[in-house]
């Protein structure tokens, strides 16, 4: 059971994080990363609605009828964004206001639909709760940095506070956002493949004992 946890938790974060590896939610990923905050905003109500639909649709996994399941999951998860909605209008209404739109548009982020498909119709409450909060915070960092990175190098700030005189308005900008975006998942890409070479040369090592290099090949001829 731990190591599937531990499995659930690395997928979320890393292995398929959600915006840097499957590329999901991309417009709010685009829109809102201006400002860390915006970032922390979005990721806590997006994580919120993974956690309690995943949750709500793994204990009513076996009730819902296969032909109407999409339907009985958007309207799942247009309960809990509604809630999200309602709390932070009350709670917290300048984040409320700087997420504007793309608050409500929580109910259709490929993200959360696609978890309660993929992962909480078929699991059980505490593997699909751990996946919807592993999965939101994967989705929490990649925005609070990509909005760190732009805030920063945009505004000369870092969450409202003024670093420096130095901008570039080219990041707050929409083509900023795409730059920045693509950056991320270069980045992530290329530190991916150096972990995973690194842990076959390990798990080849265990296995066969150390590779074979070009001087021992030459003194075996």
């Amino acid at each position: 059971m731990k190591s599937n946890l531990k499995k659930i938790a690395v997928d979320g974060v890393v292995t398929s994080n959600p915006t840097l590896k499957l590329v999901l939610g991309t417009c709010p990923t685009l829109a809102l990363t201006t400002l860390a905050m915006n970032g922390i905003g979005m990721g806590a109500a997006v994580t919120f609605v993974l956690i309690c639909s995943n949750v709500l649709v793994s204990l009513l996994r076996k009730a819902i009828p296969s032909q109407v399941r999409i339907p009985a999951f958007v309207l799942i998860i247009a309960t809990f964004v509604t809630i999200v909605r309602l709390v932070l209008d009350k709670l917290l209404p300048d984040i409320y206001e700087s997420l504007g739109l793309y608050l409500p548009l929580i109910v259709v982020n490929c993200i959360i639909l696609a978890r309660a498909e993929s992962f909480a119709s078929k699991n059980g409450v505490l593997a699909s709760a751990c996946d919807g909060l592993f999965m939101g915070i994967g989705f929490t960092l990649a925005l609070t940095l990509m909005g760190a990175f732009r805030e920063i190098l945009g505004s000369g700030a870092i969450f409202g506070v003024k670093l420096w005189d130095f901008q570039i308005g080219f990041f707050s900008s929409s083509a900023g956002a795409f730059f920045t975006y693509a950056l991320f998942i270069a980045v992530f890409s290329l530190v991916e493949g150096i972990v995973k070479t690194k842990t076959n040369k390990k798990q080849y090592a265990i296995l066969n004992g150390p590779a074979p290099t070009v001087q021992s090949v030459k003194e075996d001829k």
